[in-house]
């Protein structure tokens, strides 16, 4: 059974983000989500990030280990 765990580095560079620990950070820091705002549905994706997310999500695909990661790390209060 072929099990990938894709990371929060490889989540980035699939959204087309920089994808360096610092770049990540600096994202994180500058895009906090309220907890009332669900993560597909913030003003800074565009629809194909947005619907790339719901779809793994749907499908509980292999990224949705990362994805689970940024929702969380985004809802934290900063």
């Amino acid at each position: 059974m072929d099990i990938n765990q894709y990371t929060l580095r490889d989540l980035f560079a699939q959204l087309g983000l920089a994808n360096t620990k610092a770049d990540i950070l600096s994202f994180v820091a500058q895009h906090p989500l309220a907890a009332s705002v669900s993560l597909t549905k913030a003003p800074f994706w565009n629809h194909a990030q947005a619907m790339f997310m719901q779809e793994a999500w749907r499908e509980d695909a292999d990224w949705c280990g990362a994805i689970d990661e940024l929702n969380n790390l985004l809802h934290q209060p900063h």
